[in-house]
C-alpha cells in the first residue's frame, strides 16, 4: 500500500515537470551555441598523428631495385650487360612507384592502412 503511494507521488511529481513550459531566451540558447561550437572547433585540433603505411611497400621496392643497379654496376663486368640490368632495375622501382600511386588513388585504401599516434600530454 505504501509503494503504491510513493508511485503516485512520483507519477504526479513526473506529470508537474513535464508541464513546465520554462524554456530559455533566444539570446542564450544562441550564446550556447556559439560556446558549444567554439568549444567543438578547439576539440577538432587534431590530437593524433596519422601515418600512412601505404608507401612503405613503394619505399622497400625503390630502395631493393636502386641497390640491385648498383650491385649490377660495381659487380658485373660487361659495361652493356650492366647497363642493362640497371636500366631495368631503375624500371622496376619507377614502375613501383606508379603503382603505388595508382593503386592508393583508385582503390581508396589509404584511410584504412593508418597508424594513428597520440600526442604527447593528450588526455584519452
Amino acid at each position: 500500500m505504501e509503494n503504491n503511494y510513493n508511485e503516485n507521488i512520483l507519477n504526479e511529481l513526473i506529470r508537474a515537470s513535464m508541464d513546465l513550459e520554462d524554456k530559455p531566451s533566444f539570446e542564450l540558447n544562441a550564446l550556447l551555441k556559439a560556446e558549444l561550437y567554439q568549444k567543438e572547433a578547439a576539440m577538432s585540433v587534431k590530437q593524433v598523428h596519422s601515418i600512412s603505411l601505404w608507401y612503405v611497400p613503394m619505399i622497400l621496392n625503390f630502395i631493393s631495385f636502386l641497390l640491385f643497379a648498383v650491385f649490377a654496376l660495381l659487380v658485373i663486368p660487361n659495361p652493356y650487360i650492366a647497363k642493362l640490368l640497371a636500366g631495368i632495375c631503375l624500371y622496376m622501382s619507377t614502375a613501383g612507384i606508379f603503382i603505388t600511386l595508382l593503386g592508393v588513388k583508385r582503390a581508396r585504401l589509404k584511410e584504412e592502412v593508418t597508424v594513428h599516434i597520440q600526442k604527447r600530454g593528450v588526455a584519452a
